[in-house]
């Protein structure tokens, strides 16, 4: 069984329910970010489950240099702290270097390690020497059992609050593959797994100048991975995704949102 995880009161791991990460890629504004935490807490609501609101400040990755990242760090942090402070949602966003994470330690409840970084030792013990729970989005490049240095490396510093996350494996050009083998994998290490339900069906670099993907397979790996015991699932969504300035094919309507949260709760606790 793997460790609890409480984050600002949402128990991840152990003998808890189903946790959910949710919210659009990147920030595009204040309003877009505020409004998007309000109408997903709606959903969440009427769904009778608690979320950690997620979106990236910074969009680091990006694959043109052309591609909008994002409203950096500095305004980016103060409307995540809005949404904390105004709406009560625990926040996460992800890190790119060591400086980012010790600025954003002073906001963020979840740091989140990109896939691309996950090995980046000095980056890892930043942000857990922020004392905050660190959230690891598991490389395209690496097996499960990799994982296991990373906690070591996290947990070197006294903190254990650390999330893995399953996000696909590089299967051949421009496609990824889940091996739903690797969430029990990974939880035999202690510590709860996260699900990336949509970077799991993005096709990297598909587009040539971006990525692409299919979100129509977003509800079957989400329901795969619950039964296959995961603890968290991690969703991006936004309201008009096809329009979105970052990874608009993989992210899923708002509309479609409940419908995925129901069945899989309901997955979980059969499971249980």
């Amino acid at each position: 069984m793997t460790k609890e995880i409480n984050v600002r009161g949402i128990k991840i791991g152990g003998e808890n329910g189903l946790a959910f990460i949710l919210g659009p890629c990147v920030i595009e504004s204040e309003k877009q970010a505020m409004e998007h935490a309000e109408k997903i807490g709606r959903i969440a609501e009427a769904s009778g489950v608690k979320f950690i609101y997620k979106s990236s400040y910074d969009k680091a990755n990006r694959s043109s240099i052309s591609a909008y990242r994002g409203p950096g760090i500095k305004e980016g942090l103060r409307i995540l702290e809005k949404i904390r402070t105004e709406l009560g949602l625990p926040v996460l966003s992800d890190v790119h270097s060591v400086e980012e994470a010790e600025r954003a330690g002073e906001v963020l409840d979840v740091i989140q390690i990109p896939a691309f970084l996950c090995r980046q030792t000095d980056i890892l013990m930043a942000a857990a020497k922020t004392g905050k729970v660190v959230n690891v989005k598991k490389g395209q490049f690496l097996s499960p059992p990799e994982m296991g240095n990373i906690v070591d490396k996290i947990s070197s510093t006294g903190n254990d609050k650390i999330l893995m996350t399953e996000r696909g494996t590089t299967f051949g050009y421009n496609n990824l593959v889940v091996d739903m083998r690797g969430i029990s994998i990974m939880q035999s290490m202690g510590c709860p797994v996260v699900f990336d339900a949509t970077h799991s069906v993005q096709l990297p670099g598909g587009k040539g100048d971006s990525s692409g993907g299919d979100r129509s397979f977003v509800p079957l790996l989400a329901r795969s991975a619950v039964a296959a015991g995961c603890d968290a699932i991690f969703m991006e969504v936004h309201s008009d995704p096809d329009n979105a300035p970052c990874d608009g094919p993989n992210m899923v309507p708002l509309d479609k949102l409940k419908a995925i949260i129901d069945i899989t709760v309901a997955i979980r606790e059969l499971v249980k």
